[in-house]
């Protein structure tokens, strides 16, 4: 039987609005005290702000006066704080002025914490799948205080929360005052102390930088991401038409450009398909391709569309810029008839043919190229980015509205070099190597500040990468200059070179290959606002460049979420590591395009949306309708591939020996991508091996194993049962387990068949399409640093009764396990006996660079 309730829970006549809010308590502030002297101690971990809604937390626009702790940080508008006020009253108009007096504080901490940054833990909701509680979870301290004076008010508030399963436990409950409060303060316990009500708001290890963003164990800035396209084909650019629709338009290498509509779904039809004249391979690195485009900032009037792409032309190798027009009959497709070339420009070369196409404020199309390639830019006595007669190694800006009739385009009257002999007219900077994505600076969505800096990543010879802002006239330097150094040391003291210093620059050690982004200006993610947001190809770093009030730009090293920072619905923590482009969308969010193999014919490539964990926008503020366009044909619903990484635990169970190796475990996550703790750093940390050095494979994100496997001896078959489902010692094996097998392993544990564990089973694996990229994945899986061949033809010998499991198998290289990688499906083959593949791991570091070089046989 509850305890009775007391006179002064009774129905009476509402106090003056000025007597409540005077004569109420506040419990919180009166137990910070009891708090920090009680035995409670919050314990080590990671905070995580997240709302009821499961979003980050955000700062509302205006103060809240009713949960005015929530003011500057929370997840409360005005409105939500005057819902959770009127919710208040409704349970305050039952007590009587002693039960006013004494408990009305203690309720209005309770209500409040719908408000507080961490009401998604309070309230036991981290989990979408999993019922919300109907109050917050209480601290013992807290609860036991509560309890005992203002114990009645619970059978209110749960009618009021629609709370049944707490007004049964009231009326279950122990007739004793102790085992009472034992009873109600086990239900209001969180399973999680660190984020019980007050000591969550008590905790400096939770308040301190609350609502900035989190930082990393090394100092750098916690990002999340979200999946948004996957399956692409080395994509190179995504672009938006500015016409109000909020469409994505996402090129590929091969010269595909798709249409996603704002739903997330993809158009079965390309916007534009010119592969057929595109000059791209399918060998790794090709720079060739399509590489850009641009819409004409009336699009939505002209239906024009600009596109920069390598073409094969009377046996030179030529960069073309051309003029599409959007069908009449369909707004989502470009009429591949309307086809109006607007400039070629001859490449001595391969490599270094630009690529970006850009429209700034002033209707002038931009235009940024190469070089022209090989190294060094040794054309001509000063290279062709010195040589103003030449369009190689340029900016160039041009006219083209109005060209319907007559030249495909004007030159700007006030380009800087109109009218100085020797120097082409079309030509607004010189001096780039190879500038790879450029953009125009939108400005701070509230003061304009920054508005149409122009900013490009120019990818260096052999020491520097560097980031330039682009002004009229501009001399950045190359070939004379690499970044802040001195290249070709005659150019570089000329007194006329006059050119312009980048306003950042980093070494080889942190990077290869620059790809330059975007100034954050959009609405979702206030804090990042302001940041040049960049990355590498080779490395897979990503970067950011902040202004400092004395306008230099300063580094902030970017990282991936680690623990719980992510964990938020749709949200993930990992990518591929050859970050080929950046993006942005109509409102002005951020996004990357990667991929773990850079071969233009690979469906490989992912489009990721930059999300800021720690801090949203308020609730509307970013609200917007796209202007709906009539869709024709099938359209294709996206589904994501990526999972967010949350702890680690073993991969794959260690090769078999008589003793345990003296290796570390390597961790087991339950997707494909690497751990956070394997995002690249920057801080140049070389790894265990890089496919890139060797001209095989983009940077992948991989630790550095800190020993090498013991090469103790294999049990013989006769040890282990053919498709046992179990290790020694009796443990089940993980699904995607790898081990190596076979007649010719012998004592050498670090060659043999390849054998993995799926769908409950042992089996091998088929030799098709088997090449290095997988067996480098089953070498680390194992813990070895890498893979010197790839084996085929049951070179170790047949599986016997073990069935053939994978088929097709095609890695990237950076998989954390086998399965992550490409193939038909568990037990789904065309295979026969004698085509198992197998690997010859490498036992040590040393042994891979001899391999690479050359030197060592297998």
């Amino acid at each position: 039987m509850a305890p009775s309730t007391p006179r002064w829970l009774e129905p009476q006549v509402r106090p003056t609005a000025r007597a409540r809010r005077t004569g109420g308590q506040q419990p919180l502030a009166r137990l910070l005290l009891l708090l920090l002297t009680s035995a409670i101690v919050a314990q080590p971990g990671v905070c995580h702000p997240q709302c009821l809604d499961f979003r980050p937390p955000f700062k509302p626009p205006q103060p809240l006066r009713f949960c005015s702790i929530y003011s500057n940080f929370g997840c409360c508008d005005v409105e939500q704080d005057a819902a959770v006020e009127r919710r208040y009253w409704e349970v305050a108009d039952y007590l009587q002025p002693e039960g006013y007096h004494q408990c009305s504080g203690f309720v209005r901490d309770i209500l409040c914490q719908v408000c507080s940054p961490y009401a998604a833990h309070l309230y036991d909701a981290e989990d979408p799948s999993t019922p919300t509680r109907s109050l917050p979870g209480l601290c013992p301290a807290y609860c036991s205080l509560f309890h005992h004076r203002c114990r009645p008010t619970l059978s209110l508030l749960a009618a009021q929360a629609d709370a049944p399963g707490l007004h049964e436990l009231l009326q279950s409950s122990p007739g004793d005052l102790e085992a009472d409060r034992q009873h109600i303060c086990r239900y209001l316990s969180l399973s999680d102390p660190d984020y019980c009500f007050p000591s969550v708001v008590t905790n400096t290890r939770f308040s301190k930088g609350l609502g900035r963003i989190l930082a990393g164990a090394d100092g750098c800035l916690q990002l999340c991401l979200r999946e948004v396209a996957n399956g692409l084909r080395n994509p190179v650019a995504m672009v938006h038409a500015g016409d109000g629709s909020h469409r994505m338009f996402v090129a590929e290498q091969v010269g595909v450009v798709w249409v996603y509509l704002p739903g997330g779904s993809r158009l079965v039809t390309p916007f534009l398909n010119i592969s057929e004249a595109v000059l791209v391979s399918s060998w790794e690195g090709d720079e060739r391709g399509f590489l850009g485009l641009a819409f004409h900032p009336d699009y939505a009037r002209t239906g024009k569309v600009y596109v920069y792409y390598s073409v094969y032309v009377d046996f030179d190798e030529r960069i073309r810029i051309s003029e599409f027009i959007r069908r009449p009959d369909d707004p989502n497709r470009l009429d591949h008839k309307s086809e109006r070339f607007i400039l070629e420009i001859t490449e001595p070369a391969a490599n270094h043919n630009g690529g970006q196409l850009l429209f700034g404020e002033d209707g002038f199309l931009y235009i940024f190229t190469g070089d022209g390639g090989m190294a060094g830019d040794p054309f001509g006595r000063f290279g062709n980015a010195q040589n103003k007669s030449a369009l190689l190694g340029k900016v160039l800006r041009v006219d083209v509205d109005g060209n319907d009739v007559g030249a495909p385009y004007r030159v700007p009257p006030d380009n800087p070099f109109v009218g100085e002999r020797n120097a082409r007219p079309e030509v607004y900077a010189y001096g780039a190597r190879n500038m790879w994505r450029c953009s125009f600076d939108r400005g701070d969505r509230l003061t304009g500040a920054g508005r149409s800096r122009l900013f490009c990543g120019d990818v260096g010879q052999n020491k520097f990468e560097e980031i330039d802002i682009v002004v009229r006239g501009g001399n950045y330097g190359w070939r004379a200059r690499e970044g802040f150094s001195c290249y070709d040391k005659k150019l570089c003291v000329n007194t006329s070179l006059d050119d312009i210093l980048p306003i950042f620059a980093y070494p080889h050690s942190v990077g290869k290959s620059v790809t330059g982004g975007y100034v954050y200006r959009g609405c979702e993610s206030p804090n990042l606002n302001g940041l040049y947001i960049f990355g590498d190809f080779m490395s897979g770093v990503l970067m950011a460049l902040e202004e400092g009030p004395d306008g230099a730009w300063h580094k902030r090293d970017l990282c991936m979420g680690t623990g719980q920072t992510c964990a938020f619905p749709g949200l993930i923590n990992n990518y591929h590591s050859g970050i080929i482009s950046f993006g942005e969308d109509e409102s002005g969010e951020l996004y990357f395009m990667s991929t773990p193999l850079a071969i233009a014919t690979e469906p490989h490539g992912t489009l990721y949306k930059i999300v800021d964990p720690s801090r949203r926008a308020p609730p509307g503020s970013c609200h917007w309708e796209p202007r709906p366009v009539h869709v024709l044909g099938k359209t294709v619903d996206f589904i994501p591939r990526e999972t967010l990484i949350l702890d680690e635990v073993p991969l794959t169970e260690a090769p078999s020996t008589t003793q345990p190796p003296r290796q570390e475990q390597r961790p087991e996550v339950t997707q494909r991508r690497p751990t956070p703790d394997r995002q690249p750093d920057t801080a140049g940390r070389s790894h265990t091996f890089n496919y890139h050095e060797y001209g095989i494979l983009p940077g992948t994100q991989s630790t550095p194993q800190k020993n090498i496997p013991d090469a103790t001896q294999r049990p013989t078959a006769s040890k282990r049962r053919k498709d046992s489902t179990t290790k020694q010692g009796g443990k089940r094996p993980r699904q995607g387990a790898v081990r190596l097998a076979g007649e010719r392993g012998g004592l050498a544990r670090h060659r043999g068949r390849v054998e993995v564990f799926a769908g409950g089973r042992w089996g091998t694996v088929c030799d098709d399409r088997w090449a290095l990229p997988a067996a480098t994945v089953v070498c680390r899986q194992l813990g070895f640093p890498g893979a010197l061949r790839a084996s085929k033809r049951a070179e170790f010998g047949e599986g016997g009764a073990l069935p053939l499991l994978l088929d097709d198998v095609s890695c990237g290289g950076g998989e954390r396990s086998l399965m992550a990688c490409r193939h038909r499906g568990v037990g789904v083959h065309d295979c026969e006996p004698g085509e198992e593949a197998g690997v010859v791991c490498a036992t040590h570091e040393a042994q891979l660079t001899a391999w690479a070089t050359g030197d060592e046989d297998d």
